[in-house]
This record gives structure tokens, sequence and C-alpha cells, in this order.
């Protein structure tokens, strides 16, 4: 009976760990890595991946005979690598995505760069509880005058219904943290239920 509890409480925890270790790590070009020529354009690479904050790229290129610059806009599309923000060169470079919106990498090599050798990435908006609407799907129903309340009805057909606020997708959208206190939720319960006075 105690290995059981045991066995409970640990599948819980590996849940609730598993749902808040959202991040993800992504290798970019795929098997071809960080070269001149990759079987798919890194930019359409790019566009099949979600990509969010706390998520890591791995760029895998020969050390010493390339680097990673991560730059402004403004140098990726010049192929500038005279000022970057980050220089990555160690062969196995990693970066992290700290805050949502667009990144910019290209080859240190300038050359490499014009060919091609040069991604954008953009990470999603972190989503708060409050951007999920909050609001009611249905607007409230329009104030309806009484014959005694001197108001002219024809007024209250003339003024414009208020929108309905859209839905961003299916009415149940829950986000990792959701999944992991719900399994925590269960699983405590399950556990707490074969403890009896």
């Amino acid at each position: 009976m105690g290995s059981k509890r045991c066995m409970s409480v640990l599948v819980v925890i590996f849940m609730a760990l598993v749902s808040y270790s959202q991040a993800h790590k992504f290798f970019v070009g795929g098997k071809d890595g960080w070269i001149v020529n990759p079987s798919e354009n890194f930019n359409h690479w790019a566009e099949r991946h979600r990509f969010q904050v706390n998520d890591t790229l791995f760029f895998k290129y020969k050390k010493g005979s390339n680097s990673v610059l991560v730059v402004t806009k403004e140098d990726y599309y010049s192929c500038n690598n005279n000022n970057p923000i980050q220089s990555l060169t160690d062969g196995d470079s990693v970066f992290r995505f700290e805050r949502s919106g667009p990144f910019f990498f290209i080859s240190g090599n300038a050359g490499d760069c014009q060919n091609g050798q040069k991604l954008i990435v953009v990470v999603l908006a972190l989503r708060h509880k409050s951007d999920h609407g909050d609001a009611p799907l249905v607007p409230s129903p329009s104030p309806v005058a009484s014959p005694n309340s001197g108001s002219n009805p024809s007024d209250l057909n003339n003024k414009p219904t208020p929108p309905l606020k859209e839905n961003s997708g299916s009415v149940l959208r829950f986000k990792g943290s959701d999944v992991g206190l719900v399994c925590l939720s269960i699983g405590t319960s399950m556990i707490f239920s074969n403890f009896r006075v």
C-alpha cells in the first residue's frame, strides 16, 4: 500500500514538472544544420515551427569556419556582420529566446549570408489569462424602455448593438500549467482518498 502511494506521488510530481517545462530546443536547419546550402531554406524551416519565450535554437556548424550573429533587421537584410548584437562562435551554439518578437540571425561570413545563410525567427507573445477574454461571449441585453419611462422606443432601435467578442479558438483552451495543475489536483485527491480515518 505504501509503495502504491509513493508511486502515485512520483507520477503526480513528474506530470507537474513536465507540464511546467514547456521550453523546446530547435535544431536550426534540421539534420543539415547551419550550412550554406541547406536542403530547406532556413526561413521556410522556421515557418514550420512555433517559437515561444524560453525556447532555444541549436546551431550546428564547424567551429572556426563559421559563426552565427544576432543582428538588427537592417543588418539582416544588408548582411552586415560588422555590428552584431551577439556573436555565437563555438560550433555548437545555443541561443535562448528571452522575449517575444522577431530575431534576426546571419552567418558571420558575409559571403555565406549573401548566399542565403540567414534566418528570421518570430517568437510568439506570452499569453496571460486576461488575454483569453474574461468578457462574456454574448452581449448583455439591450435596455427596454417601459411605457411609463417617457423615452421613445424607436431611439433604442437606432443604437448599434455592441459586437460580440471573438474567441481565439475552442471554448476549452488549456495552457501547460493548467494541465499540470489538473494533474496535480487529480493525483493529490487520489493519494488522499487512500487515507481513511
